[in-house]
């Protein structure tokens, strides 16, 4: 037999060897499985575990797909494929940890089809591919017990958290009651239904606003309810969410404080200055400044929120564009918390995040109050970072990154906008309050209806510990940051910020379980070497920069005074070459500009030869190793055969 005709035959056996050996391990039921991702993406984690094991019902797991439809749909469908693929084997993994209680199913819903009718029923979300044919991809959970629970649609922008999405639906169907959750705002948080705003925009033909994202995705796991601006006692609601209260009555204040005494979970949002405020009195009213905070309660616990100051650092700085015509530049209000030092790991809030997005937060301090609550920081700065403010309202006009990022200076100690406060709270009001109440006497026509006041009182120290979180920034969680649109309409998580507030609210529903899930495979990291590369060029110009923009200012104040001077007929003052002094402060102006936007381009430059250089060596590492990796066999291999060669002629 030729050596040939041996080598196909051995291929052919080997092969008839390896099929037989995976059909005798599939028919006895063993199955072996080797996860290499980094954060073992395929293998589920403790929480999910602690799930399955509470499962006493089988229930069953619908996966609609249109697979059908995708191999022939566009390139923004097809791409769902690999997707599928990875939920497919998730489930896979729920069924085989379960012991038999969980069922999975995949349905491929044809048009005009019993299956595409059943997903319509489920709400599932389908976007249209053709006339004919729509797009399905979401989960359907059944119990025996007639319990339904829905995924509409599976985001690949939240594949990182899917694992999250699916243990949640399990949770949510075999717990019987729902934490119930209540909301105060000023702003339209759970969606303008009544009120004076939404009689307003109907007025003017628009739609009323509805509710933000984050209020959605929590009424698909808990009860939320909105809680009245004006309320006198807050006790039937679990969790109180208190975003942006401003101008809030004392009377307010004090059901709040009542409420965390009792033992009730509070997550309140303040701001400095919150963007997505655009509520203010009536027409021909002047609007409210978009500002609020508790400073009452809050140094009764041991925080505050000083006034007008920001918390800013220029390494976490976004680049943003002011305008269609502008540059983007680095905004040192809008920060992007992307640096190991910026999140607490030792708090199960934020110990698995990697990045979240504020805009204009506010700096939370620890006060010297005589209290032993604990503040425990959450979400900070880099050491770098600083508070900073604003000179004027002007500034708020139009907003020049620039010249905010002046009124900045460097710091040594990390900002905190967001911490976990625990501890036996004093009551604020430990005296109580007086409120007006209705009168309920009779009065006569021609007179205005009679007042009375009422004293209100409670708790003045808390029977057991309490625990509120705080945040220094409302945008953060807002649509404006929060979310994005992607071109089916749907709203996607930016970042880690609906993270950041889910997570804080499962800490105190006592969802451990859950907690552990929501960042689980984010493995994102920020290039932490890279960016101290880059944080050591931009310091390389900041101070010369800094200085020239000084000049500039300088330059611009005593050209404004000569311009007015001479315009006030005062040219005597300034001598008789007014014209030429006039003329050379603006060439010097002109040259300064020239040299800090000479600085700006160096600095890119060099940023951008930095990127291109880190791209070409991780493209050549791979073939350079592999060259070394060749030469040294060929080395090794001429070493052996010169060896070899020298043996035998010893050898003859």
């Amino acid at each position: 037999m030729s050596r040939t005709l041996r080598a196909i035959v051995a291929v052919v056996l080997i092969g008839i060897i390896t099929f037989s050996a995976i059909i005798v391990i599939q028919n006895l039921g063993f199955t072996l499985r080797a996860d290499i991702t980094e954060q073992n993406l395929y293998t589920l984690s403790d929480g999910t575990r602690t799930i399955l094991k509470r499962i006493h019902q089988p229930i069953t797991l619908k996966l609609y797909y249109t697979k059908t439809a995708t191999m022939k749909a566009r390139d923004e469908i097809r791409f769902y494929n690999q997707y599928f693929s990875f939920v497919k084997a998730l489930l896979g993994e729920y069924r085989r940890l379960s012991k038999g209680k969980v069922n999975v199913e995949i349905i491929d819903p044809r048009p005009y089809s019993k299956e595409e009718e059943a997903a319509v029923r489920y709400g599932l979300t389908g976007l249209p591919i053709t006339q004919e044919e729509k797009f399905f991809f979401g989960l359907v959970l059944q119990t025996q017990f007639g319990v339904v629970k829905t995924m509409p649609f599976f985001s690949p922008h939240r594949q990182n958290f899917v694992e999250y999405d699916i243990s949640h639906l399990i949770d949510t169907a075999i717990t019987r009651e729902k934490e119930r959750i209540g909301i105060l705002s000023s702003l339209a948080v759970t969606g303008e239904e009544e009120g004076y705003m939404a009689q307003l925009r109907r007025m003017q033909g628009r739609a009323p606003q509805q509710a933000w994202t984050f209020v959605t995705h929590l009424r698909q796991q808990y009860e939320v309810k909105k809680v009245e601006a004006d309320v006198e006692e807050i006790n039937d609601v679990d969790i109180l969410l208190v975003v942006h209260p401003k101008d809030l009555s004392e009377k307010t204040q004090f059901a709040i404080d009542q409420f965390v005494l009792k033992g009730g979970r509070a997550i309140i949002f303040v701001d400095p200055r919150c963007f997505v405020d655009d509520t203010g009195g009536p027409m021909g009213r002047q609007r409210s400044e978009p500002v609020s905070n508790l400073s009452t309660l809050f140094s009764t616990w041991g925080v505050t929120m000083p006034q007008g100051e920001f918390a800013g650092d220029r390494y976490l700085a976004i680049e943003a564009r002011m305008d269609e015509t502008s540059r983007a530049e680095k905004l040192i209000g809008y920060l992007n918390l992307n640096s190991e030092e910026c999140f607490n790991r030792d708090n199960v809030v934020t110990s698995n995040l990697n990045e979240v997005r504020m805009l204009f937060g506010g700096i939370l301090q620890k006060t010297d109050a005589d209290t032993d609550n604990q503040v425990i920081p959450l979400v900070q700065t880099t050491s770098r970072g600083n508070s900073w403010s604003v000179e004027g309202l002007w500034d708020w006009v139009r907003i020049v990154p620039e010249k905010f990022m002046g009124y900045f200076e460097e710091g040594t100690e990390p900002v905190v906008m967001g911490c976990l406060i625990k501890g036996r709270f004093k009551s604020s009001f430990p005296q109580g309050i007086e409120v007006q109440v209705e009168s309920d006497e009779d009065t006569s026509s021609s007179e205005q209806e009679q007042t009375k006041t009422k004293k209100l009182t409670g708790l003045k120290e808390a029977a057991q510990e309490c625990a509120v979180i705080v945040f220094s920034d409302v945008d953060f969680i807002s649509d404006l940051v929060a979310y994005q649109n992607t071109i089916f309409g749907l709203k996607i998580p930016v970042a880690n910020n609906s993270d950041l507030l889910l997570n804080a609210i499962e800490q105190f529903t006592g969802s451990s379980e859950l907690i552990g899930l929501r960042s689980r495979g984010n493995y994102a990291r920020p290039f932490e070497v890279v960016n101290k590369i880059r944080r050591d060029a931009e310091d390389k110009w900041a101070q010369r920069e800094k200085q020239i923009r000084a000049e500039i200012e300088r330059l611009e104040n005593e050209l404004s005074q000569l311009v007015s001077k001479y315009q006030q007929g005062q040219q005597e003052l300034v001598g008789g070459s007014v014209l030429e002094k006039k003329n050379d402060l603006r060439v010097r102006l002109v040259q300064a500009q020239r040299e800090l936007r000479n600085i700006k381009m160096d600095r890119n430059e060099k940023i951008e030869q930095l990127g291109n250089f880190l791209q070409n060596v991780n493209m050549l590492s791979a073939p350079a190793v592999i060259f070394i990796i060749a030469v040294l066999l060929r080395i090794r291999q001429a070493l052996l055969s010169r060896k070899y060669v020298t043996h035998k002629s010893d050898a003859g």
